[in-house]
């Protein structure tokens, strides 16, 4: 028993490892695809250079396209992927629901009334980003606070909430769009909630890097308690755990971290939702492997994404497209997958 324990531990270990190795890949191969082609040793040169001093080999205007314009734009992609999947798990461990997405709370609806918002009142890029994360923290708090009106205080009057918050603030952002220009404003809020990193910048990563790095080690640390959530109340409590308190904190940490990946991105669905199913499927149900697990996948489907939206056509299609149509087809394969194994 003990063996077969220890076994299973190392091939989960390996697991996360090729992971790792897995996106690494990716994350080259990132900076090598494109309308303008930089052979991957070149990619690997010029960032090693940034570390050591190296002969240079490339030429300038490799250096700018993977400096300049690709970095700051695969390193958001990967951290982006990172909290949405992560936050997805999470909010399923919660409340022990496999369908629950990140946005469960209305925080994605309530990002995109506040980046419509913005656009309406002719701000700039930094200023919509900062309206649509205060606005989607304002309708998680807004979602909180109805479920306080709830006798019962569940996770299910909170999901409730988030229900009746994210209907409304759906129906706030269809009348954005209705009084929007229809030549300027109306593409451009249109284009924000459908998801993109065309405009991703250094500034962009350092905004976004504290923010996710701080929330994932709180997660990280944190993940094996998410485990005694499935046990009931009862039973968590009985082993000196705060249940309401270890919910709240974890629902916190997971709406900081989808609503600054969304006030960046825009609105990108399905990371959240398939990718902790993918996780489980690969490394169990487990906390304490699937959260690493979800966060190197995520980082990863949505670097692979990103790359294809901006090399499939002449015209960059916007991210929730793309992951619309492969996270339903993932959707159905695991759901193949687990019919076949009943």
């Amino acid at each position: 028993m003990k063996d077969a324990l220890v076994s299973r531990r190392y091939a989960r270990n390996i697991l996360t490892l090729a992971l790792a190795v897995l996106g690494v890949l990716s994350i080259l191969c990132a900076f090598s695809l494109g309308r303008f082609m930089v052979p991957l040793d070149q990619v690997f040169r010029i960032l090693l250079a940034q570390a050591i001093p190296l002969e240079q080999t490339w030429t300038d205007q490799m250096a700018v396209v993977v400096l300049v314009i690709r970095l700051p734009r695969v390193i958001c992609a990967f951290l982006v992927g990172c909290a949405l999947s992560l936050s997805g798990a999470v909010y399923q461990g919660v409340f022990k629901n496999p369908l629950v997405s990140p946005d469960l709370l209305g925080v994605s609806s309530g990002a995109c009334v506040g980046a419509s918002l913005a656009i309406l009142a002719h701000l700039s890029g930094l200023f919509i980003q900062i309206s649509a994360f205060t606005v989607g923290i304002a309708a998680v708090l807004l979602s909180v606070g109805i479920s306080r009106l709830f006798k019962q205080r569940t996770p299910m009057t909170l999901v409730l909430s988030g229900i009746i918050v994210g209907g409304l603030f759906s129906a706030i952002l269809s009348l954005c769009q209705y009084v929007a220009n229809v030549y300027e404003q109306l593409p451009a809020i249109i284009f924000w909630t459908l998801g993109s990193l065309a405009t991703a910048n250094k500034v962009d990563v350092w905004t976004l890097l504290p923010i996710v790095v701080v929330f994932t080690a709180i997660l990280m640390l944190m993940r094996w308690r998410l485990n005694l959530l499935s046990l009931g109340n009862e039973e968590a409590g009985s082993l000196g755990i705060h249940v309401g308190r270890l919910r709240g904190f974890a629902i916190v940490c997971s709406t900081a971290l989808t609503a600054s990946a969304v006030c960046i991105s825009g609105t990108v669905g399905w990371i959240g939702l398939i990718v902790p199913h993918l996780g489980r499927l690969l490394i169990g149900s487990d906390n304490t492997h699937l959260l690493p697990a979800s966060c190197l996948l995520g980082g990863t489907f949505l670097v692979i994404v990103d790359t294809l939206a901006r090399n499939l056509t002449s015209s960059e299609i916007p991210l929730s497209i793309l992951t619309g149509i492969m996270g339903t087809v993932l959707f159905v394969l695991i759901i193949i997958n687990r019919r076949m194994q009943i």
